[in-house]
């Protein structure tokens, strides 16, 4: 391995598709990125036998690797943790580009820290980083919480009785991180004065927590951005380049654009014989993302129709088996999905969808439904203007666009096409 990334585990690692497009965009084919999955009884071997001319590193060994550096650069050992590390004939460098990514995405999203109170969830090697990122920043206060009860820690319940005018939390837990995307730490409902919240974690693209913050009006971003930055900083160590952060910074905006768009979901919603299936197929041959039915992915896990399931087992029963069905879809990255008519009835649905995905409501007039005896919630006109009635509002309330679905497929389909590309 010439350059690649050591931690363990690796199997949901962006860094190999955020290298090569470095090297497309940078135009240097003779540089190639690989991910090793290192487990712990194998470092020394590795650092002994040194078979690499740079790395980056990530958890569980960025504290880790501090024993195998002839050198640390002053912020790394400022901070004590080391994610890039550069091999200068069997010297080993070591340098801390989270830093400069973490920076990158504070001012990206004009976040202010000058003079607030910052609190930092978690007390890992990243929560280090970000210690160092906001105390350059002129914070007011820092302040961390952990589940582990620390002297120069907070319980999460200390944090809401003592520190409730908190103004930016930055996540460094891998709490919400796939696959366990329901998990969250943060009630926003008890901190009245947050302005931000900034989240390391970029799989799922959005967490459960960083959905919570925007939902109540609170600046909310994702680690992709500073995954992005970190990479294109240690490539700049790597082979050791004058490039100036501007164009760093428009190198990370260009590959952000890139992998955000790939790993997004495209999802649609809407009443039922308004196109979702037709439409959906359709979408995964132009974008080359592969379609899931959430009826059909129902149909398999219950081995029977819905509408025989309902005549069973009634709609309450049918409703928890397709949230089950649409958490596990919604993990999912780079896929088109479309839903089942009712899916917007459970707001956990939703907040499952927005983790990775954009939302279309497909807006067919309510004259072009169709009412189908296989469908047994309208199965009749009457029953299909019922649903549609008692449905519309959550549509267009949980819909990220509006798509008028009047037309043919191919009409629909291009105006999504269009909107998703901007």
């Amino acid at each position: 391995m010439e350059y690649g990334l050591i931690g363990y585990p690796l199997q949901h690692s962006f860094s190999k598709e955020i290298h090569e497009l470095i090297k497309e965009y940078l135009h240097n084919d003779n540089y190639n990125y690989e991910l090793c999955e290192l487990e712990e009884a194998n470092l020394i071997s590795f650092f002994k036998e040194k078979n690499f001319k740079a790395i980056n590193v990530t958890i569980p060994y960025k504290e880790k690797v501090l024993k195998y550096l002839n050198y640390i650069d002053d912020n790394a050992k400022r901070i004590g943790a080391v994610n890039t590390i550069v091999n200068n004939d069997g010297k080993l460098s070591g340098y801390n580009t989270d830093y400069y990514g973490l920076l990158s995405l504070i001012k990206k999203h004009n976040i202010e820290i000058k003079d607030k109170k910052v609190l930092i969830l978690g007390t890992g090697g990243t929560s280090k980083t970000a210690y160092s990122v906001v105390s350059d920043l002129s914070a007011f206060k820092i302040m961390k919480a952990s589940r582990k009860i620390d002297i120069n820690t907070y319980t999460y319940d200390e944090i809401y009785e003592e520190f409730s005018d908190v103004n930016v939390i930055i996540n460094t837990t891998p709490v919400g991180m796939f696959p366990n995307n329901d998990d969250a730490l943060i009630d926003f409902d008890k901190l009245n004065k947050i302005d931000a919240f900034i989240d390391v974690i970029y799989n799922p693209l959005h967490t459960k927590m960083a959905i919570s913050a925007k939902n109540k009006g609170i600046i909310a971003v994702n680690g992709l951005y500073m995954l992005i930055s970190q990479a294109v900083y240690a490539y700049k160590y790597f082979l050791s380049l004058d490039i100036s952060d501007e164009e760093i910074c428009a190198l990370c905006d260009k590959i952000y654009d890139k992998i955000y768009q790939d790993k997004l979901n495209i999802v649609l919603i809407g009443m039922p014989s308004s196109g979702k299936t037709s439409i959906g197929k359709e979408l995964s041959l132009k974008l080359n993302k592969e379609f899931i039915d959430t009826d059909e992915e129902i149909e398999k896990k219950i081995k029977m129709s819905i509408k025989d399931y309902i005549e069973k087992f009634g709609e309450a029963e049918f409703r928890k088996v397709e949230t089950e069905v649409v958490k596990e879809a919604s993990k999912r990255q780079g896929f088109i999905i479309a839903t089942g008519g009712g899916v917007i009835l459970n707001k956990d649905n939703i907040t499952a969808l927005n983790q990775n995905s954009i939302i279309y409501f497909l807006n067919r007039s309510l004259d072009k439904l169709i009412s189908t005896k296989s469908r047994p919630l309208s199965s009749t006109k009457e029953a299909l203007e019922k649903r549609y009635n008692e449905r519309i509002d959550l549509y267009l309330a949980y819909a990220d666009k509006v798509i008028e679905a009047n037309g043919t497929v191919k009409q629909v389909t291009k105006q999504i096409l269009e909107d998703f590309y901007g």
